[in-house]
Order: structure tokens, then sequence, then C-alpha cells
């Protein structure tokens, strides 16, 4: 196309409200304002093939996780095994050796599988008895209730505070890696990349102690626990509802600022903690991912284009640095669902995570494995979300 004419065919293409063909440039359809997507004759999009996919390939990655979690009870003995279809297990040979031949727990393993999957028929009782996919994950011996219950029970506050260690993480942990990028060598990137690699190498329990001994030994600012005394003994006697099993929220549908107040100087010392060392990783990997970005040709001509340099930030790099820090995000959102242990433990805050320390300490094998499918279910659906993500950010992997 000549010089002289690419100037009325874009005015037309401007005006025309039917599709650009594809052999006219996309560049100068977008320049002209024209449409860029084509009629796909009613033929499904790029991105609903892609969804289509990735849930094609969820059943088959939850199937997997079962088969490894099953295959790790097989070496547990049909007597602990039995755990998963009786409340009590007794401690009479005769009677145990007939539960073991009632649930079929010496049954080939590929029968015993779909029996754990989908649960077994006592004829007895006329009833079905187990089954994961029932929601039967077998019975805790340290909570003396099905596990199950025990993870609906812990689940919301492990939620609650994943929820409030995920908003700083994100949003600081971002912001300061791209300053950091944008003031490359400078003083606050020097800063920032000092106080980065500090929270990076410092291990999550020593700063939960200190922070510990400091604001609750010394000072008593920051409590330990969920809630207080005071609002559990409300709890129990009904003057306090639960609805969402969230103690923030449920104060403030409640209409109870004082139960609020008390969550949240519960939330503070386990909140800073994860969120510290988890904002340092952010930002070493934001700015390396920026620097990155910062140095392509598309960023360079927008600037050369005089086009400011918040608008080459916000439009031009930071959408296309933010697949690394979309990665790493689903990694921390999937390992604070699961149970942040070590946090949970230090500061006595009742969720997945001190659940499982306990179950553990107690060789309660049965809870063990209930909570590590939970766990591995939440990875599997977080690297979902993440797989999504990856698409609305760089449509090129709609494409693959």
């Amino acid at each position: 196309m000549s010089p002289q004419r690419v100037g009325p065919e874009l005015r037309e293409y401007n005006t025309r409200t039917d599709p650009p063909p594809k052999s006219f440039p996309t560049r100068f359809a977008r320049m002209a304002g024209a449409p860029v997507e084509y009629n796909t004759g009613g033929r499904p999009t790029p991105m609903l093939n892609y969804l289509a996919r990735r849930l094609m390939i969820l059943p088959l990655t939850l199937f997997g996780m079962s088969v490894i979690v099953f295959l790790l009870l097989q070496i547990l003995g049909p007597e602990t095994r039995a755990a998963f279809y009786i409340k009590d297990v007794p401690k009479n040979d005769a009677v145990l050796e007939g539960i073991i031949k009632r649930y079929g727990l010496r049954d080939p393993i590929p029968l015993q599988y779909w029996h754990w999957l989908v649960g077994k028929s006592d004829p007895e009782a006329g009833i079905v008895t187990g089954g994961v996919l029932r929601g039967n994950l077998g019975y805790a011996r340290f909570g003396a209730r099905p596990v199950a219950e025990l993870i609906r029970s812990r689940f919301p506050a492990t939620l609650e505070l994943s929820l409030y260690s995920l908003i700083p993480i994100l949003l600081v942990g971002v912001w300061l890696g791209v300053v950091s990028a944008v003031r490359h060598n400078r003083a606050a990137d020097q800063i920032l990349r000092l106080t980065s690699l500090i929270g990076y190498s410092l291990p999550v329990f020593v700063l939960g102690i200190l922070l510990l001994m400091f604001f609750y030994a010394d000072l008593g600012w920051f409590p330990m626990g969920r809630v207080s005394d005071w609002v559990r003994l409300e709890v129990l006697d009904g003057a306090f509802p639960i609805r969402t099993g969230l103690f923030t929220v449920d104060a403030l549908l409640n209409g109870r600022p004082d139960v609020w107040w008390d969550a949240v100087r519960h939330l503070v010392l386990p909140v800073i903690t994860l969120s510290y060392v988890s904002v340092a990783a952010f930002l070493r990997i934001t700015r390396s991912s920026m620097l990155e970005v910062l140095r392509q040709e598309y960023v360079t001509t927008a600037r050369a284009k005089g086009m400011p340099e918040s608008e080459v930030i916000r439009r031009h790099a930071l959408p296309n640095a933010l697949l690394p820090v979309v990665t790493y995000a689903g990694m921390i959102t999937a390992a604070s669902l699961g149970g942040t242990v070590i946090t949970e433990t230090i500061f006595d805050f009742p969720g997945i995570g001190y659940a499982a320390a306990e179950a553990a300490s107690q060789f309660d094998v049965v809870a063990v494995l209930g909570f590590t499918m939970m766990a591995g279910a939440i990875l599997i659906l977080v690297n979902l979300a993440v797989d999504i993500l990856y698409a609305v950010l760089d449509p090129r992997i709609r494409l693959r």
C-alpha cells in the first residue's frame, strides 16, 4: 500500500461497520478504530476453548491426587484404616477382625479404592458408610469428631487470616516492586532491596516469636488466639450468632464493634508475620520482572511517542510483568488457605494449620491425610484460577 493511500483507506475502514478483511494489517485497523475480531461462524472463541481444556483436565488432576492419598493410606494397616468407617476402633481382636471383613479392608486395592471413594454398603445397618465423595474423610481421634466436621469448624479461621494477609501481600508487594524497578539503582531501590533481603531471609518462626515477645509479653497490646474468652462465652451462650464463621464479618453483621475490635487485635500479629516475609518475596519477583519488561522495545517506543511515564508503566509495562507475580500469588494463596502451620501454632490461632500440627503430634494419620487431601484440592483449584488469569493477562496463551 502506497503512503498516499494509507490515510483514505484508514478513514474508509473507520466508517465501515463490517470487520476489515484478514489481509488488512491489524495494527492499521486498530489505528483507524475499526474492530479487529472477526466472525468465527459460531465457533467457540479461543478463550472458551482454553477454559474448556483446563476444566477437562481438572477431574483428571483431582483423580490423580486421590490415588496418591489412597496409596499413602495403604501404608497403614487395616486396623488403622477402619477409622474411615467407624467412630471407635474396638480393642477386641475378634470384633476388629469382623469390622475389617465387613468393610473389605483386605480386598484387592482397586476395590478398596472404589469403596474409599464412594462408600461401602453396610448390610447389617442398611446404610452406606465412608466415601470421600460423600464428605467422609474419616474420624479424627485428637478432635473426637469426623475429619470433615473438624475442617468445617477450623477453615473459617484460616480463611479469615489468609484474606487479611493476602491484601497487604499483593497490594504492597507489587507496588513496592514497581517502585524499586522504576527507580532502579537509586536510593529508594537500594533501601527496598535491603528490606526485601532481610525479610526474605528471616524465618517466619523467628519473626513471629520476636513479635510475640515484644507486643504480647512486654507491651500487652495484641493478644494470642483468635478471640478473647468473653467472646467465646457469648458464642456458646448464643448471644453472638455465627453466620459466616469470620468473626470480623459476623461482628459487623451483628452490629458489635467491640467484638470486631477484639478480633482485629488478635489478627494483627499473625497477619504481620505472614505478610512481611511474603511482601519481601513479592517485591523481589515484581522488581525483577519489571526490569526485564522496561528494557523491551515496545516500552521504548511508547516513551518515544511522548506518552507520560505513569501511562507507560500502567498500560504497557505492569500488565506484561504480572505473569510471574500471578504464579507466586497462586502459590501463596494455596499455602495460606491450606493452613499456615508455623504461624497458627506460634500464635495459638485455631485454624487448619494448627489442627494439622495437633493431629501430627498425636500420630492421627487419618486426620493428617484428610487435611492433606483438602490442601491438595485447594492447590488444584487455585492453579486453575491462575491459568485463567494467565489467559486474561496474555491473550497469546489462549491460542496454545
